[in-house]
């Protein structure tokens, strides 16, 4: 009986998994793009501070993908196991 209903998720779990990823790839798009505008507007407002403006960016940015790779492998583990 388990089986069965396994058997009958296998394909909504392949579906739950590809959304997944595909609005954690989006996502992590957005929020990166937001960082850069926000930073140039920052630096035309004080170009004194472009140094750590961009030093800051950077971190974000990372921080932001490193979020959307962990989205994208649960959304792989939800796939696989």
């Amino acid at each position: 009986m388990l089986s069965m209903i396994l058997a009958a998720a296998a394909p909504l779990a392949a579906l739950g998994a590809a959304l997944g990823a595909g609005i954690a790839a989006i996502a992590a798009g957005i929020g990166i793009g937001k960082i850069g505008s926000s930073a140039m507007e920052a630096i035309a407002r004080q170009p004194e501070a472009v140094g750590d403006i961009r030093s800051n960016m950077i971190v974000i940015a990372a921080l932001v993908e490193g979020v959307a790779l962990f989205a994208v492998i649960v959304a792989a583990l939800a796939l696989f196991i």
